[in-house]
């Protein structure tokens, strides 16, 4: 959050990625001679009879008569925002062979690749003037793949792009046959809302189907999963089985798992659709100065903004509020007071925010640590408030190298801060309010990079809030991330989303719902979080932030996320019928545009 209207914030570990992307491409001037018992493995490789065989994501595709190279026809793709306009087809093959693939292309940075190979994934590219050129790489396939994906596609923002004469030279596959049942299910981790299963991975499968009580719940690529959404303290039965091509196994042996025991963190005493906002409340903006007493019904929730540390280190964290000078509108420190109570008296929670942009708060030593602990417990019970809202932004958070699993963190401003917020739950009891409004760079983006990565170079902040959020997740109460001033961010569908309008909040938010593998590792998913402890953060004005959403695509998003209609092209991976509501940034700025984001979300939800 920011002191500040709108702020640029795009991501340079993103930017980086792409670069490399761009710069690692190797373009083969012409194809290797194929061996005599190779034959071509595409269907419709000339387009000849349109897009047969092809699948092209959001319909991006179309066969034209020109340009072509050579037959009637060749293939037109279309990118357009975060779509790159793949296109694709699954190809039968025979394992631990070497292919060939090659295709004539023409337009800005072209791509052509290879996945699902079982050993080096391929892909190469060009940037092309206006005539046709052909690109060709090589693979060879793992001991175990019977099946490979074969594709193009072109870059964000760039014009048409052309393909013919694609195709895939090699030995010929062999049907493909059902799998066989998978073995050795079990349970790996347990919440009080979510179960982690995995089991010994299929020859030949493409995909396993879980099932709890008889009912699919989930679909996973790879041996693990977890099922989110459930009751603590309660017995499930899981069953797997796997699928490709010909079709799926029968299931499994079954394995029982029993949910732990409930936090506390079920916000069960905020209504079903909570409004949650930020109160500048020690510092004036553009947006002018609100007293406690002057903030509308509407909200459920108000986070102060905010308590910042006396230095970046020290854990010491100091509120006030604005000084008169700034804030010439200012209340007393005994009527702020005051109204704070009036507030919980007609049922509202009260929270002091820690961070926002300028409050960098690293808890570096067990001594900042304890000094964090003491400082806020003063704040809370300074001005009588109800919880903690955790918004640690910038530099707070960083990962250690070689700390690669979010289950066991190591370092320390990592590992201290997890302590501090448990021992301030301890402290105040189960009525205590926890919420955490971080940003997608380090909630999201984890499903592409974690820490430094398995190699470093990259940023270590990337991913770095999934720890916390992990292991105060029965203490949690609301997670709101910031669908704003971000980068775009890779969905669940393995496309980028941008900012600004519905389908950045579906995508983003069905990530938080569904649950992850963390920097694409299957053996390490983040589970999901319970509907009701989710909201979606949004700016309540244009000023307040890049990525203002308006009203029209906000109540689109809730449409898609709480009744699974009006979705576009992301498909859900659930319908979050008790989603929680939104936040946004702030009750400020909401009054300065005319309380429009409260009196539509009011409208929405018939309040």
């Amino acid at each position: 959050m920011e002191r500040t209207g709108t702020v640029v914030r795009f991501s340079r570990l993103l930017a980086t990625c792409s670069a490399g992307l761009l710069a690692a491409g190797a373009l083969v001037a012409s194809a290797p001679v194929a061996g005599a018992a190779d034959v071509d493995l595409v269907r419709n490789g000339g387009f000849e009879a349109g897009l047969d065989g092809w699948n092209c994501a959001n319909s991006s595709g179309v066969a034209v008569t020109a340009p072509k190279r050579t037959g009637a026809s060749a293939l037109k793709a279309t990118p357009a925002g975060s779509d790159h306009a793949k296109c694709s087809q699954t190809i039968t093959v025979k394992p631990n062979s070497t292919y060939t693939l090659s295709a004539w292309v023409q337009g800005s940075y072209v791509y052509l690749g290879a996945s699902g190979t079982g050993a080096t994934d391929v892909s190469t590219w060009t940037q092309s003037p206006d005539v046709w050129k052909q690109l060709t790489t090589t693979f060879t396939t793992g001991p175990a793949t019977t099946s490979v994906s074969v594709y193009t596609h072109g870059w964000y923002g760039t014009p048409d792009y052309y393909v013919d004469d694609l195709s895939l030279f090699g030995p010929g596959g062999e049907p493909v046959v059902i799998p066989a049942v998978p073995a050795g299910l079990k349970t790996t981790a347990l919440t009080s809302t979510s179960v982690a299963l995995s089991w010994n991975a299929v020859s030949g499968a493409s995909g396993y189907n879980v099932y709890r009580g008889g009912t699919k719940v989930a679909t996973v690529t790879g041996p693990s999963a977890t099922v989110t959404g459930l009751t603590p303290s309660t017995a499930y039965s899981f069953q797997v089985t796997a699928t490709n091509a010909a079709g799926e196994s029968a299931k499994s042996a079954a394995v029982t798992a029993t949910t732990t025991e409930g936090g506390g963190g079920d916000g069960t005493e905020l209504p079903a659709r909570a409004l949650v906002g930020y109160l500048h409340s020690s510092f004036a903006n553009g947006s002018g100065y609100t007293r406690m007493a002057d903030v509308p019904d509407s909200w459920d929730v108000i986070n102060l903004a905010f308590g910042e540390p006396t230095s970046v280190t020290s854990g010491d964290i100091r509120f006030s509020l604005c000084p008169v000078a700034e804030c010439p509108n200012v209340e007393s420190e005994a009527e702020f007071k005051a109204a704070i109570k009036a507030k919980q008296a007609a049922g509202k929670k009260v929270l002091i925010s820690i961070g926002g942009q300028n409050g960098q708060v690293q808890l570096g030593s067990t001594a900042a640590r304890d000094a964090f602990v003491t400082s806020v417990s003063k704040i809370i019970d300074t001005y009588g408030l109800d919880g903690l809202d955790i918004d640690f932004e910038g530099h707070s958070l960083s990962l250690n190298t070689g700390d690669t699993d979010f289950r066991n963190p190591t370092s320390p401003v990592i590992v201290n801060l997890i302590s501090a917020v448990k021992t301030l739950k301890a402290k105040y009891g189960s009525d205590f309010v926890l919420t955490m409004a971080p940003e997608t760079f380090f909630v999201q983006l984890g499903y592409q990079f974690y820490g430094s990565g398995p190699w470093g170079g990259q940023d270590p902040r990337a991913g770095a809030y999934l720890p916390v959020i992990h292991a105060l997740r029965d203490d949690l109460t609301l997670l709101h991330v910031q669908d704003y001033n971000s980068g775009p961010i890779m969905g669940l569908d393995n496309q980028y989303h941008t900012m600004g309008g519905a389908d950045f909040h579906i995508a983003m938010t069905d990530m938080l719902l569904a649950g992850f593998p963390v920097a694409g590792d299957t053996t390490k998913v983040f589970p999901g979080l319970r509907p009701d402890q989710v909201a979606i953060g949004l700016p309540a004005s244009t000023q307040a932030g890049n990525g203002h959403t308006t009203p029209a695509e906000v109540n689109k998003a809730l449409d898609c996320l709480i009744k699974k209609t009006d979705c576009g092209s992301y498909q859900t991976h659930g319908t979050w019928s008790d989603l929680r509501g939104l936040m946004t940034w702030s009750i400020n700025w909401d009054r300065f545009n005319n309380e429009e984001f409260s009196r539509n979300f009011d409208a929405y939800f018939g309040r």
